[in-house]
């Protein structure tokens, strides 16, 4: 079970190791860099991303800068990001996370029962569940959580006892766990 950015990761690995039983995506995360682009229209992504990865880009630099002075959100997600991958600037996590996507075939190497879970209210990952799912050809489930029952905040949060009563419900289905 991957949770948040593990809902890339675990995918991930479970595309290149066969001997996973079953998997869990908390939530489901098809493409982690375009996630991280979201605010940019989509015509100014090819821009976007070559100065994200080019050698020096003071403007955007600048822009990263100003948007973590006025966002504790924003500014939280690029300094942990930065943290997780051994990054020293925002931008060059925001490179680095480029890569991380499970396109060109990856998502359809899954072969083991596979559950996507989806807050409908994710801040971070909207959209990359139902992604995901429409990529897999393995045995697989969309299970959708609703801020109706508390549950629709990025990977349940608030709701973990609610999650977890489903996350197990599903294990125990999946996995012929009590039938005999």
């Amino acid at each position: 079970m991957g949770i948040s950015l593990g809902g890339y990761l675990a995918p991930r690995a479970a595309a290149f190791e066969k001997r996973i039983s079953a998997l869990i995506a908390n939530d489901g995360v098809y493409d982690y860099g375009v996630t991280n682009l979201g605010p940019v229209p989509s015509g100014q992504r090819a821009a976007v991303e070559a100065a994200a990865r080019a050698k020096e880009a003071p403007e955007f630099d600048r822009k990263l800068e100003e948007v973590m002075k006025t966002s504790p959100t924003a500014s939280w997600a690029l300094s942990h990001g930065m943290f997780v991958t051994g990054t020293s600037t925002p931008r060059s996590y925001i490179a680095a996370t480029l890569g991380y996507n499970l396109r060109d075939g990856v998502a359809e190497k899954i072969s083991c029962p596979t559950l996507v879970l989806d807050a409908e209210e994710d801040m971070f990952f909207k959209g990359q569940p139902e992604e995901l799912y429409d990529h897999l050809t393995c045995p697989k489930t969309l299970m959708r959580f609703t801020a109706a029952e508390g549950a629709g905040a990025h990977c349940q949060v608030g709701a973990h006892r609610l999650a977890f009563g489903r996350i197990y419900d599903w294990l125990d289905e999946t996995l012929g766990v009590g039938s005999n």
